[in-house]
């Protein structure tokens, strides 16, 4: 079932959950947020893809730069589990001026207890005749109920930004190319009451590979890793977990590559079309 929806521009509230990493969440909420590069009307533009969900709603949000206005605009869809209708439609929302499409199927998409699919789905950006994003695996069947061309150029996955919530353990699963084979991530550590000094331990696909000692003293850092042959930084901050009163988020980066020798660790580098290689950027939430 199809539904429409009025241009709707970013707000100050929109603007505020895109550079506050919490986005106002619940601790019940989970939400993952890509960026993207793609040719919309002929120029570069930043796709910002939202999925998130709590215990009453699961949504999926679009954000778009505007063209040098300055502005941003979203399209919000509802994916509300009771209605089974609302899985597959389109939504129309506008760009400063050009016409923006979102059509998506996620009748059959298999979850993993995440907010965002896994497989069997299909969600696609149109402007122009050209689906200019296309997510999921059911491609043929998005260009055939699109009618629509794939875009000359291929939309780029630029960053991912993942909210996840634990006491000791994190866990999520990530693509460090943005293709390819998926990984198992684990954040642990011995974070107590006591004034024991605790320890961290990162792990991908069940091996350690960052052991960190002394966190009191070693709360930021980065190191380089090898996963799969190949060169995989990792940044860390916990800083708000040990000092912040249980009130912040420890921040980790994953980025594959060789450090650079003009390299920023601040996580605004990721946003600029300056921007190479893909970065999994992740907001870990500590639950008393």
């Amino acid at each position: 079932m199809a539904e429409e929806s009025a241009p709707v521009t970013e707000s100050s509230s929109v603007k505020k959950s895109v550079d506050d990493p919490s986005g106002g969440l619940k601790s019940s909420q989970f939400s993952i947020m890509s960026v993207y590069q793609a040719a919309i009307a002929g120029a570069c533009r930043y796709i910002t893809v939202t999925w998130s969900k709590n215990i009453m709603a699961h949504t999926l949000c679009f954000l778009v730069d505007g063209y040098g206005d300055g502005n941003q605009y979203t399209c919000k869809i509802d994916l509300k589990p009771w209605h089974f209708w609302n899985r597959k439609g389109f939504k129309q929302f506008d760009v400063a001026g050009d016409q923006i499409d979102v059509f998506w199927d996620l009748r059959t998409a298999k979850f993993s207890g995440g907010p965002e699919p896994q497989g069997e789905f299909y969600v696609a950006v149109v402007c122009q005749d050209e689906v200019v994003l296309l997510l999921g695996e059911l491609k043929k069947e998005a260009y055939r109920k699109t009618r629509s061309r794939p875009s000359l150029f291929d939309a780029v996955l630029l960053s991912k930004k993942e909210n996840v919530f634990g006491k000791k353990c994190f866990v999520t699963r990530a693509k460090f190319d943005g293709t390819g084979k998926e990984h198992d991530i684990v954040v642990e550590n011995s974070i107590s009451t006591s004034k024991e000094d605790p320890e961290m331990w990162i792990s991908i696909d069940g091996n350690v590979v960052v052991h960190v000692k002394g966190l009191f003293w070693k709360f930021r850092g980065n190191d380089t890793v090898s996963v799969d042959n190949m060169s995989l930084q990792v940044f860390w901050d916990v800083h708000d977990w040990l000092f912040g009163g249980g009130s912040g988020h420890a921040l980790f980066i994953f980025k594959p590559g060789l450090p650079e020798i003009s390299q920023s660790d601040e996580e605004s580098s990721f946003s600029g079309c300056s921007v190479t290689g893909f970065s999994l950027i992740l907001y870990a939430w500590k639950l008393e």
